[in-house]
């Protein structure tokens, strides 16, 4: 077993032996060098920007007219601008809303009458095709729209297209405050 052993240990010494000579043989670096890395991280962020001065609040005035008791139908409000909107990454844009319900009164409207009043929310200058939800729907499908890219820009919210909840032969009931809220929501996607 001995020789076998030392059969197997001149091979590799010699092996050794040549670079061992090389090294000695060669001349001294005068410089050596290394390399680092710079490394970070910028995580996927979103922010729906700042309501311009106007404020959050889309104030329709008196909803009926006042001779026939139904819901106007030139009812306006001046758009609402989100400016300095981004998403760092792609993104989704979604909006949400409850119908402007009559906020003092209580119980169920009596024959001929209806305590809500449904509208149209949207959100635009996001993608390509607002956002919108209506009130008024069962479902919502272009409730949420998407973007392929990371963006900056101003989001225009609005409301329109008006209706009273339960049709048109419907009036609202009196009530000092009818109140809705819509929701505009921008979120990273991966």
């Amino acid at each position: 077993m001995k020789p076998n052993l030392i059969s197997l240990l001149i091979p590799a010494a010699v092996a050794f032996a040549p670079g061992v000579a090389l090294a000695q043989d060669g001349e001294a670096s005068s410089s050596d060098s290394e390399n680092f890395q710079v490394i970070g991280t910028v995580p996927a962020l979103c922010s729906v920007g700042i309501p311009d001065n106007s404020g959050g609040v889309f104030d329709m005035g008196v909803l009926v007219d006042t001779t026939t008791g139904f819901l106007r139908t030139d009812l306006f409000a001046p758009d609402k601008t989100l400016s300095g909107a981004f998403c760092s990454s792609r993104s989704t844009i979604s909006v949400e809303a409850s119908a402007m319900q009559a906020q003092n009164f209580a119980g169920a409207p009596p024959s001929g009458f209806s305590s809500a009043v449904n509208y149209v929310a949207s959100a635009s200058g996001w993608t390509t095709t607002p956002a919108s939800f209506n009130t008024g729907a069962t479902t919502n499908p272009g409730a949420t729209q998407g973007r392929d890219s990371a963006f900056t820009g101003d989001i225009t919210v609005g409301v329109s297209n008006f209706s009273t909840a339960g049709g048109a032969t419907l009036r609202p009931v009196a009530d000092d405050q009818y109140l809705g809220e819509i929701t505009v929501t921008l979120s990273a996607s991966e």
